[in-house]
């Protein structure tokens, strides 16, 4: 999972891309980019490297950019080699930083959030096929690869969106996973494309130019479009949201300010939308509106919903929670709702240190461990005596929830009951969310019980899959999520991700 944004018409694009970028820092914590295109000098400036956004770009690396278009990248690395096995050379660890770039035809920079699952298989295509030496392994480089080869074919002397959209297409029929992507072509404007099923989010929004913009660019249109993988990002740099791109869309702002877009593909196939339920789980910020529906309502419905499954354990008296707790920082709103339904007392009594990282998306179960001791402590004034109720948004590898038990209970707790806003999670992710081996699940093999007792936990209460589907609440009554995670039924072939799931664990080993 990573974070884009891009932006056209503004002569100022390079800064709205940087501020949007900070807006998604949650998304990504390894590495980020910037691209923009400049129709005077008709050159592009680009900038990437390692680290936190803020650390990437200093103002002096940011006043070397200009250019009314621009698109960002905040990296969250699901494939490539982790921190502690990375190559020494500098070069080796940059190359698979986003965006990506490719001379020919026109011009083309790319970005994209999410996975291809056939990645190698399209590398070998590309590379037998089409004499195309891929030189990362970044899976970005096969999608620029597929366009700039459609590209070349159709658009020698010429270009319209219909080869634009040929082009996309094939993509949309070689290319199998989720992926939302934002690119630039050189004198022509800026695209967008979603996957067919449509994964991974993304959101157009617009704003009218300011009279300062108008008069600093002169061929200005009246208006400034914003693309980003949540709306946060838009409503910070002043955009109104006009939609989310459809399932299978590409969408393409020209040169002139004027804006096509095309569907068809995924109404021809027949094919039913599928968005991550992680979104709303996890990974989106709760400021967000992802398919028509707020991630804040969400999840305070996900508090409500549960707190009905622990309403029936304390009426059974199988549990008597003395207090709700919250694990910082995403299952606090649902931790709210769930103390004000179910009447008990709600207290932040881990205490989050701001400066580390989100441990799910570090690449080690040392790293994540060594981040879980550092980055909360415990008050035990307020949890000594106590049974105290957790509350997580997920269970993935159990490493931190484990730890967590732990340090609850070397406070003082009594008892100490665990539940999270979401269903055991039993099942790899192939499409951008970084648990692709079934090894690491902890609830891949055990049942509730067996996790409770691996975890230390009094009792374990899971969110149930229909309540998800429920607080949830886009339209298609939950048919319209993918919850593969957690049921096991992929939305997008998979056949092809043993070889995708046994190099990523070459690399990672």
């Amino acid at each position: 999972m990573c974070g884009i944004v891009g932006v056209f018409g503004t002569p100022y694009s390079f800064q709205e891309v940087y501020q949007g970028l900070l807006l998604l820092q949650h998304r990504g914590q390894d590495a980020a980019g910037i691209l923009s295109f400049d129709y005077d000098s008709k050159e592009f400036h680009h900038y990437k490297d390692l680290g936190l956004i803020s650390d990437v770009f200093s103002p002096e690396i940011l006043a070397g950019f200009s250019g009314h278009m621009s698109i960002a990248h905040t990296r969250y690395s699901t494939i490539g080699p982790n921190e502690s096995k990375q190559p020494k050379n500098q070069i080796d660890k940059k190359r698979d930083i986003q965006p990506m770039m490719i001379n020919y035809p026109f011009g083309i920079g790319m970005v994209h959030n999410g996975n291809i699952v056939n990645y190698y298989e399209l590398k070998k295509y590309l590379s037998e096929e089409k004499d195309r030496h891929l030189f990362t392994r970044n899976d970005l480089e096969a999608l620029i690869n597929l366009l700039s080869d459609g590209l070349s074919e159709r658009s020698k002397t010429t270009f319209s969106f219909d080869q634009l959209q040929l082009s996309i297409l094939n993509i949309f029929e070689r290319a199998r996973g989720g992926f939302s992507v934002l690119g630039l072509l050189a004198d022509k404007g800026l695209f967008a494309f979603r996957d067919p099923h449509g994964l991974r989010p993304l959101i157009l929004g617009e704003r009218v130019l300011t009279e300062e913009e108008k008069v600093a660019h002169p061929k200005h249109f009246g208006k400034s479009y914003c693309l980003a993988s949540e709306s946060n990002a838009l409503n910070f740099l002043g955009y109104t949201p006009v939609r989310d791109l459809e399932p299978g869309e590409i969408l393409f702002i020209s040169d002139m300010g004027e804006i096509y877009s095309s569907a068809i593909y995924s109404k021809l196939k027949k094919i039913t939308p599928k968005s991550c339920m992680f979104e709303w789980v996890y990974f989106a910020n709760p400021e967000s509106v992802l398919e028509e529906r707020s991630v804040y309502s969400a999840r305070l419905d996900f508090g409500k919903n549960l707190a009905l499954e622990v309403q029936a354990l304390i009426d059974s008296g199988v549990i008597a929670p003395d207090i709700v707790v919250p694990i910082p920082e995403t299952s606090r709103v649902a931790a709210i709702s769930l103390s004000e339904t179910l009447k008990i007392p709600y207290r932040e009594v881990l205490i989050k240190n701001r400066y580390i990282q989100r441990s799910f998306i570090l690449n080690t179960p040392e790293s994540r461990k060594r981040a879980v001791q550092l980055k909360l402590t415990a008050i035990a004034s307020e949890i000594e005596g106590k049974n105290i109720l957790l509350l997580d948004d997920s269970i993935v590898r159990g490493t931190t929830s484990k730890r967590i038990i732990e340090m609850v209970k070397e406070a003082g707790a009594k008892e100490v009951y665990f539940a999270t806003t979401c269903p055991p999670i039993k099942f790899p992710c192939y499409y951008g969310v970084d648990f692709p081996d079934p090894k690491e699940l902890v609830a891949s093999s055990r049942t509730i019980d067996e996790v409770a007792e691996y975890l230390g936990a009094d009792k374990l209460i899971y969110l149930s899959e229909e309540a998800t589907k429920k607080s949830i609440g886009i339209k298609g009554n939950g048919e319209n999520l993918c919850m593969a995670c957690i049921n096991g039924c992929y939305p997008v072939d998979v056949s092809s991700a043993k070889v995708f799931q046994d190099m990523r664990s070459f690399h990672r080993e």
